[in-house]
């Protein structure tokens, strides 16, 4: 199955703490990619993968009709990779995707956002309350969460480098903010969150027929493979 990625990746983006600013010397490249299956390999009884790992470490890509599913759904870790600034390989239907990018983008990224936002909270609180331990990194998480979540509602743009904000998000990381300061960001930017999904300049749902047609496209180019 490994072919699949090294033959036929059509979108290979980098993502994690290089793509959001926030990485240091010894970061990982967090790879993440598009690939999409020859046509007729889905007329076979064993169907094409869906997503695999690999072949390089820290890499992970997905089938592009089950990357297009998660994205409809605003998975904000597949989202991601369609405004990634750090592109490692992009073929032409790889550029198509991302010219649709916008096609994704609904107002269920405040659930989804928000949800994950919310979920990280909880673990970090629950722990703190059991161990007494604070998740820094989960913590961090949950804060650019929100600051994203808040984003895309507000621009209609998935906010991947949060460059800007590297210090506090870093103090948060590092543990060098205390737990009540960060608690008080994370309300905030709830808040933030809330007014946001109020005055959001998406739509009610995603254009799931131009996403349609591009995934179309992209089958019957695959016919040629």
């Amino acid at each position: 199955m490994g072919h699949l990625v090294e033959q036929h990746t059509i979108l290979s983006v980098v993502v994690g703490s290089r793509a959001y600013g926030l990485h240091g010397p010894g970061s990982d490249h967090d790879r993440r990619g598009v690939y999409a299956a020859p046509t007729r390999d889905f007329w076979r009884l064993d169907k094409p993968a869906t997503h695999l790992d690999g072949p390089a470490d820290e890499q992970f890509s997905w089938e592009v009709e089950r990357f297009c599913t998660l994205a409809l759904q605003a998975n904000p870790t597949v989202l991601e990779v369609l405004w990634s600034p750090l592109t490692e390989r992009v073929t032409a239907e790889g550029e198509a995707l991302r010219a649709a990018r916008q096609a994704f983008l609904s107002r269920r990224v405040a659930q989804t956002y928000g949800g994950y936002a919310r979920d990280q909270l909880d673990r970090v609180a629950a722990r703190r309350a059991r161990t007494g331990e604070t998740n820094h990194k989960q913590a961090m998480h949950m804060i650019r969460l929100l600051i994203a979540g808040a984003h895309v509602l507000r621009t209609g743009e998935i906010l991947v480098d949060v460059g800007h904000l590297r210090d506090r998000l870093l103090a948060v990381r590092n543990g060098e903010m205390a737990w009540d300061a960060v608690a008080a960001w994370a309300a905030t930017l709830l808040a933030g969150l809330a007014d946001a999904t109020a005055g959001t300049v998406l739509p009610e749902r995603p254009d799931r027929d131009r996403v349609e047609r591009l995934l179309l496209e992209i089958r019957e180019h695959g016919l040629r493979w």
